[in-house]
């Protein structure tokens, strides 16, 4: 039960007993729920954007968001235990909350953002900085929160005594369906429609507003003359912040992504998947695609990545290809040179680049307009769930242009059952390709995507290709400047029989190429003086990635 009301303590509220309300209790206590329904609407949303956040600048998404989330909730815990304090003054001290909470969650996404663009990222020198400045961020977030409800909790029973059974049934209901809403707005209202930056900071100013109607209109009475004002202009205050960090947004993530990318961005994308960023690509500048701040395509060696890619898997029957990603079209590209291509099927999660594939100017110069060649046909879809109901034998060479497997949205696509799945749809002599990353940097994991290859039934040929570019590593610890040595890739060619598949080129093919047969045995070599062994599968439910 919660205790009654004991007389104030030397230097406490005046305002401890029921409280004076200019409405009737019923209509306060429905007010008081309806606030616990947008603060935590507003918790969750900072939560998510943190969460989202980490990902994207840091890369894995798991361990960010264990990172975040256990934090946070620590902090609630330590959050609502201090709250006990500030009982004797429930109605000031929520108010203050709200307003800081509205504060420094809001401003969030803009802070972490302006420390990854401008101090070069998170690798190097500045790891420990960003990441910290994360946690705090994820700390004081967390304490505010927990410090809401035992002042809610407070608040309500002023209004109107009950036992502490219903009263905590009443506000925790409150409380999760509005985490629910937030929940669901973030991914499919923030996210796509207002962005990361200007969501969080209309999150916040949803915040302070409704902190400050509560307080300041319905205990008002509750409050000294002092502290009325005090709440007002610091919410006046906090609200102008936040109103003149949404106008200067969009100048502030201009800004921001000329420092990540450079002052060449041309396009840039939130599709439903990813950021899509494109610099140069006009005026003989060479074209970068940067899908979630990852360099996928880069100057002078992209040509050199996707013939890797292609060519080793066109030296048999290539009539019928399939291409697991590749939604920039440059890997259809490359099979379109090589005679005897009858049907190109492309399996793209994001219908946003292909549509950049197919009309931006300066990509669709660099995939030689693959896309308007009748024998390529594009699906949107998710590859392993694509394969799962694609025909058996059905194609000569599967082509999987993937996001690195150090990435963990994409671990289930380096996975034991998606290979037995795309041995299942090879015909018989057919190949599979595999970009499993760049080996240097990690060798482990280029060697398990080797083992789980092999746990599928495959026999694979290893083979690491330099690139001449350096600057962005090609993995999921991307920062500016990070590295200066050049880039390199892992490639697994891979075929359903019990000797490995022979690494060569096709004869027949006349088109000049910057990889040659040389090339492809000194690639071989170097993949082979990497080797781990004693890895084991990587499968959906024990990813080893």
């Amino acid at each position: 039960m919660i205790e009654p009301h004991a007389p104030p303590r030397p230097g406490a509220s005046p305002w401890t007993g029921p409280a004076r309300l200019p409405v009737r209790p019923g209509t306060g206590r429905f007010l008081v729920l309806v606030c616990v329904f947008v603060c935590a609407a507003c918790g969750l949303v900072y939560e998510l954007e943190l969460v989202a956040f980490a990902s994207y600048l840091i890369g894995d998404s798991v361990t960010q968001a264990s990172v975040v989330l256990s934090v946070m909730v620590f902090a609630m815990g330590i959050g609502s235990l201090a709250a006990k304090r500030l009982r004797w003054h429930a109605a000031v001290g929520f108010g203050a909350i709200e307003t800081v909470l509205a504060l420094v969650g809001g401003c969030s996404a803009m802070a972490l953002y302006a420390v990854f663009a401008w101090t070069g990222g998170w690798g190097g020198m500045w790891a420990a900085g960003p990441r910290c400045l994360l946690v705090a961020f994820s700390l004081a977030i967390g304490l505010l929160i927990g410090a809401e409800v035992p002042l809610l909790m407070e608040l309500i029973q002023r209004i109107r005594r009950q036992d502490a059974g219903g009263a905590v049934a009443d506000l925790f209901a409150a409380d999760y369906v509005g985490a629910l809403v937030g929940g669901l707005a973030f991914p499919f209202l923030l996210l796509p429609f207002l962005g990361q930056l200007t969501g969080a900071l209309l999150t916040g100013t949803v915040n302070v507003v409704a902190g400050g109607a509560l307080v300041l209109g319905l205990f008002h009475r509750d409050l000294t003359h002092r502290a009325r004002w005090t709440l007002l202009v610091a919410g006046l205050v906090v609200l102008g912040v936040l109103a003149s960090a949404v106008a200067l947004a969009d100048d502030f993530e201009r800004a921001a992504r000329r420092a990540v990318y450079g002052r060449d961005v041309r396009v840039a994308l939130q599709t439903d998947v990813q950021e899509v960023v494109l610099t140069g690509g006009t005026h003989g500048r060479p074209l970068d695609l940067f899908l979630d701040g990852r360099l996928r395509v880069g100057g002078r060696d992209e040509r050199r990545y996707h013939e890797a890619l292609v060519a080793p898997a066109m030296t048999g029957p290539h009539a019928r290809v399939l291409i697991l990603g590749g939604g920039d079209g440059l890997g259809a590209r490359e099979v379109l040179r090589h005679r005897g291509v009858h049907r190109v099927d492309v399996v793209e999660l994001d219908a946003g680049l292909v549509g950049l594939a197919r009309h931006d100017p300066g990509l669709t110069a660099l995939n030689g307009h693959a896309y308007d060649d009748p024998r390529v046909r594009v699906t949107t879809a998710d590859a392993l769930t694509w394969l799962r109901g694609a025909p058996e034998a059905a194609y000569d060479v599967v082509i999987a242009d993937l996001p690195d497997p150090g990435i963990t949205a994409s671990t289930k696509l380096y996975s034991q059952e998606f290979y037995g799945l795309a041995r299942r749809v090879l015909a018989p002599g057919g190949r599979l390709v595999v970009h499993a990353g760049p080996v240097a940097t990690r060798p482990r994991v280029f060697w398990t995507v080797a083992a789980t290859l092999r746990a599928a039934g495959f026999a694979t040929a290893p083979y690491r290709v330099l690139g001449h570019d350096s600057g962005f590593p090609a993995g999921p610890d991307r920062s500016a400047g990070a590295s200066r040595a050049p880039r390199d890739w892992g490639f697994l060619l891979a075929a359903p029989d019990p000797s490995a598949p022979r690494l060569t080129l096709d004869p027949r093919d006349a088109h000049p190429r910057t990889l040659t047969r040389a090339d492809l045995a000194a690639a071989a070599r170097a993949a082979a003086r990497t080797r781990v062994a004693g890895l084991r599968a990587s499968t959906l439910v024990h990813p080893r990635y």
